[in-house]
C-alpha cells in the first residue's frame, strides 16, 4: 500500500520486529528480550477499528490476505525492555503448529480436520480459540 505512510506502531503493536514471520513461529514458542520472558499464544487478528484508523473499509481483508497478522505474547516474566534489544528464541514448541496455521484454519482452511483437532487440543492456545475449534469439530 504505497499510498499510505506506515510508521512503526501504526497497527498498535508493542514490539516491531524484523525477520520474525508467522509461518516460522509456533504457538507456544518462548522468547527472551531484555530481562523479559514471553510465550506466543495466538495470532493477532484485526477488528473493525483498523478500518476506521486507516479510513479504508478494505483494510481488514487486505491485512488478512497479507498473511502478516502478527501474534500475541503472554508475559512469563516481567522485566525491562529497551529499544534495540534482540528478541531471542529460547525454546521451540514441539507441537509445530505455527501462528500462520491457526490463522489459515480460522480464515481460509476451515475444512482441515487433522489441523482442526490439533489446534483444539493445543493447551498453550488461548481457551477462546480452542473452544472455537471444538465447536467447528462438533459441526463437521
Amino acid at each position: 500500500m504505497p499510498d499510505i505512510e506506515m510508521p512503526l506502531g501504526i497497527f498498535g503493536e508493542n514490539f516491531t520486529t524484523t525477520g520474525l514471520r508467522e509461518e516460522e513461529v509456533n504457538i507456544g514458542d518462548r522468547f527472551h528480550i531484555g530481562t523479559v520472558k514471553l510465550m506466543v499464544t495466538q495470532p493477532r487478528l484485526p477488528c473493525y477499528k483498523l478500518g476506521i484508523r486507516f479510513g479504508r473499509p478494505d483494510i481488514i481483508k487486505r491485512f488478512l490476505a497479507s498473511r502478516r497478522t502478527g501474534f500475541y505474547f503472554r508475559v512469563l516474566q516481567e522485566g525491562e525492555v529497551g529499544a534495540g534489544d534482540t528478541l531471542e528464541l529460547v525454546s521451540r514448541d514441539s507441537n509445530n503448529i505455527t501462528v500462520a496455521n491457526i490463522t489459515q484454519l480460522y480464515t481460509r482452511e476451515q475444512n482441515n480436520p487433522e489441523l482442526l483437532h490439533q489446534a483444539a487440543q493445543l493447551e498453550v492456545l488461548r481457551e477462546s480459540w480452542r473452544d472455537y475449534f471444538q465447536e467447528r469439530i462438533a459441526l463437521s
